[in-house]
């Protein structure tokens, strides 16, 4: 039995050796540097906001008037990624991607700016009004998922958010780094994203679809790939917590 189990674990390691297309060492460096782009210095907030169910209509309503201004303003090193309303997950519920060119400096440049501003300072003061509560987080985006670009509609939004176990995030990069490849033959990968600030070891895979039918053929057909199992099978035991939001696009959403 000995023998037996020592053996299987050996085939184990070595599938699992052979898995890691960019295995990193968590010994060398923090993960924000081994596992995010290099060539890039973006920084993107994930902003949640949740609404007063009557305020909704008018919520959406002074966004759409009142973002697009912002980060089409040169002199903001920022970019509206997306912007959403949940349909199925929490209701009432607004989801805003943006990006930072720069990391830090340009985040605190633009913070800056904004206090600044008296238009977003009464956009904020109003907004303020129908919100029941909000969080953020600040991101970086993994060094083998797609990079976010605007897109044509009309599309169906999933974004799956997964609270890791402390230690696992080096663990859930050199699989996904491998995993990512079975999940863009249909264009669907969006932008895959882990946490810096804000609630940590949290992950956040972001999905187009055309509608809900498409995602259910596409997801059922990943299954059918050689590999695809065995990597579920070994990123499941590194969640604690999982969550999935089905989102529609505003109008004034980059990702549409």
């Amino acid at each position: 039995r000995g023998l037996g189990s020592s053996a299987r674990r050996a085939r184990e390691d070595s599938w699992l050796k052979s898995l890691f297309v960019r295995k990193v060492d968590p010994r060398k460096d923090a993960h924000s540097n081994l596992l995010a782009k290099r060539e890039t210095s973006s920084l993107y907030k994930l902003q949640f906001h949740n609404v007063k169910p009557e305020c909704l209509e008018a919520y959406n309503k002074l966004c759409q008037e009142v973002l697009p201004k912002i980060h089409e303003e040169k002199h903001y090193p920022c970019a509206l990624v997306g912007t959403w309303n949940t349909w199925y997950g929490e209701q009432d519920q607004a989801v805003h991607l943006w990006r930072y060119e720069g990391g830090y400096p340009a985040l605190n440049e633009v913070m800056s700016k904004l206090r600044q501003n008296k238009e977003f300072i009464e956009f904020r003061k109003e907004r303020g009004n129908m919100l029941l509560s909000r969080k953020n987080q600040l991101l970086l985006e993994f060094s083998f998922w797609n990079e976010p670009v605007p897109r044509d509609g009309p599309n169906i939004y999933e974004l799956r958010s997964y609270q890791l176990r402390p230690g696992t995030m080096i663990e859930w990069g050199n699989y996904w780094a491998r995993a990512i490849r079975f999940r863009q033959d249909s264009n669907e990968a969006v932008g895959g994203f882990f946490s810096q600030i804000g609630q940590l070891y949290m992950v956040h895979h972001l999905w187009a679809y055309k509608d809900l039918q498409t995602r259910e053929d596409i997801r059922n057909a990943a299954w059918h790939k050689p590999g695809w199992d065995e990597l579920v099978y070994y990123t499941v035991p590194l969640i604690q917590e999982m969550e999935s939001r089905i989102m529609i696009p505003l109008k004034i959403s980059p990702l549409q």
